[in-house]
């Protein structure tokens, strides 16, 4: 059985300068969270050695992780954005939300265009692939603790392509549909039905019906189906 670390493991009172800046001569404060611990051995390897670095906990749950932000208000936070129990998104609406002064470096096997445009849009200003060189994550975590951006070129470039396709084709089709029918589009081409939709959206399927008739005639479809291909040619999903 896993055992879960403890938030408080590593506590430590630390000098500080005024107005929560951090002390000359003190250190940058981390929380470590991935679902394996032989990942966080590794980290914990990285960065113990490096004499600007104090680690202060070690999480693999979401929960453990947002236990241990609240405990030691860190500098920076290590992030598997694919924890469990919830998942990574809770973790950064969180930070956001209550953790203002502690920055997140995303810390992934794989990011997909959507993870990226969330944790962009949501201020994570780090993002390292696991496939890197490991001085490349220290790296990352001092330019974003000094008020930089990190982002790995390829997440990056891959997540802005979508990001754009997406705007394009929601521009293109807001020329034609109303706010409420291209968010029905959207809700159809992630296969729910309209019995859900309905209950959603706060109206009779009969009206999800009559909603669906209109945007086949405006653009022209033959049915579901070719509403599906639609959005998804359009990315608009």
């Amino acid at each position: 059985m896993r055992r879960a670390s403890d938030p408080n493991r590593w506590s430590t009172p630390e000098r500080r300068s005024p107005r929560g800046a951090r002390a000359p001569g003190a250190r940058i404060r981390l929380v470590l969270a991935d679902e394996y611990p032989i990942v966080l051995d590794g980290l914990e390897s990285l960065f113990r050695p490096e004499p600007d670095f104090r680690v202060l906990a070690r999480c693999v749950t979401s929960s453990e992780t947002l236990a241990a932000l609240r405990v030691h208000r860190p500098h920076v936070l290590i992030l598997d954005p694919h924890l469990p129990m919830p998942n990574g998104r809770t973790i950064l609406q969180q930070v956001r939300r209550d953790h203002a002064t502690t920055q997140v470096v995303l810390f992934a096997a794989r990011l997909s265009d959507d993870e990226a445009i969330e944790a962009l849009r949501l201020s994570v200003r780090g993002m390292v692939l696991k496939e890197q060189a490991p001085e490349q994550l220290v790296r990352c975590v001092r330019k974003v603790h000094a008020g930089e951006q990190w982002i790995e070129q390829t997440a990056l470039g891959h997540a802005l392509e979508t990001l754009l396709r997406r705007e394009a084709g929601a521009r293109e089709v807001a020329g034609v549909l109303t706010p409420r029918e291209l968010e029905l589009v959207r809700m159809v081409a992630h296969g729910l039905r309209n019995e859900l939709i309905a209950d959603r959206l706060l109206i009779t399927p009969g009206t999800v019906k009559v909603h669906l008739h209109h945007i086949y005639r405006k653009l022209r479809l033959a049915g579901r189906s070719e509403l599906i291909c639609f959005a998804q040619e359009k990315q608009l999903l």
